[in-house]
């Protein structure tokens, strides 16, 4: 059955409930595709005092992902799932300069979520968040897309890039759980709200939450190397970028160069438009990021930029970030 939605079409099951119009039936459907894989996180101190929060499993093995600032610094960890089962969770890793982390559970054959694309997302487009705020277990708010590409400071001072804003209500407790589309995929880790506000509320977007994941279960923690340069994801024009024949037609704005920093030491400055660098297309910050990484440390990489509409190559040395 064909549905639309917001201005958008889109195939869905037949709907099983025929009092429910296409709205609250794609909630519904979120709600109970993600619902029985998302966690309630309770973190127990040192000092015997806890916190809770949410997280989504994301493997029948038991691998969760959440917030770091949910779990970090805890001496014990467990979970409890939304049909009763409880498990004790240790830490795989966590990463406080995207704010996600890694859990794995005592168990198997666990109900796990899927995970979508964040790069795909619209304004506009109907979210559904699942957590458990303020201890109330499988609490689900739905809302729309308001903003894509926003930055969060994260803990450790790092712009956190390619935020989603979301007006899809959040409360304390909230914190690592799912933010899903409508076909039931995760495409953000909500993680933040603004306080006294109406409804800005904001998620890691998935894209950037997979690549953290990866190296989480690999290495444990995220190794990164740094260029010591600020910048943002612009859109190209429409002739540029089919002379630079560039698909998607987006690049990196650099907008600060740090003083003493590989960057400036390589030549890039203020204004310059990042299109590649060690030979991979730059078309978002995230893009830029997951090059980052700490193989790249100490090695020349070739950086291609856009300067007043010349293309020009530059040698740029990363440094490993401390």
């Amino acid at each position: 059955m064909k549905h639309h939605l917001l201005g958008m079409a889109f195939d869905s099951p037949e709907i099983s409930n025929p009092l429910l119009d296409p709205y609250s039936e794609r909630v519904a459907f979120a709600f109970d595709t993600v619902g029985p894989s998302v966690a309630h996180i309770m973190a127990q101190g040192a000092s015997g005092r806890g916190g809770t929060g949410s997280g989504v499993v994301f493997t029948p093995d038991g691998y969760v992902l959440t917030n770091s600032h949910v779990v970090h610094g805890a001496a014990r960890l467990s979970a409890s799932l939304t049909d009763g089962r409880r498990f004790e969770a240790r830490l795989v890793g966590d990463d406080p300069a995207t704010d996600l982390a890694v859990l794995r559970l005592a168990g198997t054959g666990l109900p796990h979520a899927a995970f979508g694309s964040s790069r795909s997302l619209r304004v506009g487009q109907l979210v559904v968040a699942i957590g458990n705020p303020l201890g109330f277990q499988a609490t689900v708010t739905a809302g729309i897309v308001s903003a894509l590409g926003r930055t969060l400071r994260g803990a450790s001072g790092r712009l956190i890039e390619s935020v989603v804003q979301t007006d899809a209500p959040l409360n304390p407790g909230n914190s690592g759980g799912p933010l899903v589309d409508g076909q039931g995929r995760v495409i953000g880790i909500n993680t933040a709200m603004i306080g006294g506000a109406q409804g800005i509320c904001f998620a890691i977007g998935v894209d950037t939450a997979v690549d953290v994941v990866a190296r989480l279960m690999r290495d444990g923690r995220v190794l990164r190397s740094r260029l010591g340069l600020a910048g943002q994801t612009v859109p190209l024009d429409s002739r540029l970028a089919a002379r630079l024949r560039r698909q998607p037609a987006s690049a990196v704005l650099v907008s600060e160069v740090q003083a003493g920093s590989p960057a400036e030491a390589g030549g890039l400055k203020n204004g310059d438009l990042l299109l590649a660098f060690d030979g991979e297309l730059i078309a978002s910050v995230d893009d830029l990021h997951r090059l980052l990484t700490a193989e790249r440390a100490g090695r020349d990489c070739a950086a291609e930029v856009l300067r007043q509409g010349r293309l020009e190559t530059l040698s740029v040395t990363p440094v490993m970030e401390p």
